[in-house]
């Protein structure tokens, strides 16, 4: 009985302080991600003004492409559009594995900028809202700083105050209830998203989805206290030592087991649609965003995303 019990201690102790270190099961880089994740040719789900391209059009349109270790994912930049016809060709990658308990992190130099852009790293259920959606980067028209937002089924809350250095949008993530808002968190700094973020570098995101909780933590390019691991996508890492995130979603009032399932990593950037197209001129762009989506080419020549690396581990 001592034994046992002498065990069952040191299987606490080693509990918790080993409790958040994960092992690195993937790591996608250059033409890694080729391999790793399927360009989706589907109708944009938030009705954008894009044409999803399928792998051989994006390749032969530079709209994908690498080299070294930059991965490259764009909008056309060169083609004016009829209105009559589809919208302007953008590309959107699915990982062909899913994802349950698990950490992400991401090394990006730069993400899509500009007027009608809404660009995105996020993890998807196939079910969806019943599996719900973890949103990691996300915005529009160049607005900071960036929000992370779960979006689920009924049921599923965040409380008022909780242990995060981002302020709230919302803390019910029904879609249903809130017209599809879900329960966002704005991360503290303008360097976070849009152009103050590609002026600095970039930087790094990272998430971390246990059944207890999911969190969100950035790094700017050149910030003094990005974690070792973090920086330098170690095979092994240890969240505990990565601080306050700027997202916590707890699930004291979210059984996260019943409202969150295998998920799928998504890559993309759409234009205009349900988010950017509704704010485009509150957010200062001009006219009509279609119109402009349409007829300035030009206007995309900075809409595209650099990924040094993506590290999953689990």
């Amino acid at each position: 009985m001592f034994a046992s019990r002498t065990f069952l201690t040191l299987a606490c102790l080693v509990a918790s302080v080993f409790g958040a270190t994960y092992s690195q099961t993937d790591s996608h880089q250059g033409s890694g991600f080729l391999k790793s994740f399927t360009h989706q040719a589907i109708a944009d789900p938030t009705h954008g003004r894009v044409n999803y391209v399928d792998q051989a059009t994006a390749l032969a349109q530079n709209l994908t492409y690498y080299s070294g270790d930059h991965f490259i994912i764009r909008a056309d930049d060169k083609t004016v559009l009829s209105a009559s016809g589809p919208g302007r060709n953008s590309v959107r990658l699915q990982s062909n594995k899913q994802y349950t308990t698990h950490v992400t992190v991401w090394n990006v130099r730069h993400m899509p900028q500009g007027c009608s852009t809404w660009p995105a790293l996020w993890e998807v259920g196939a079910d969806w809202p019943n599996q719900g959606e973890i949103d990691v980067l996300e915005g529009v028209n160049d607005q900071t700083p960036n929000q992370s937002t779960l979006h689920t089924s009924s049921g599923c809350t965040m409380p008022a105050s909780r242990s995060q250095t981002g302020t709230s949008t919302g803390n019910n993530c029904d879609v249903a209830s809130t017209n599809n808002a879900g329960c966002g968190v704005q991360a503290p700094t303008a360097n976070s998203y849009g152009p103050a973020f590609n002026s600095a570098g970039g930087g790094w995101y990272a998430m971390e989805r246990t059944s207890s909780f999911i969190k969100v933590w950035f790094w700017s390019r050149n910030d003094a206290s990005v974690p070792s691991d973090v920086k330098n996508g170690a095979t092994s890492i240890n969240t505990d030592n990565w601080g306050t995130p700027y997202a916590y979603f707890p699930s004291q009032s979210c059984d996260l087991n019943s409202h969150f399932g295998a998920h799928n990593i998504i890559i993309n950037l759409t234009l205009c649609g349900d988010w950017a197209g509704a704010v485009f001129n509150a957010d200062g762009c001009p006219g009509d965003c279609a119109t402009y989506v349409n007829n300035n080419p030009s206007a995309f020549t900075n809409a595209y995303f650099d990924i040094q690396w993506l590290k999953i581990y689990g």
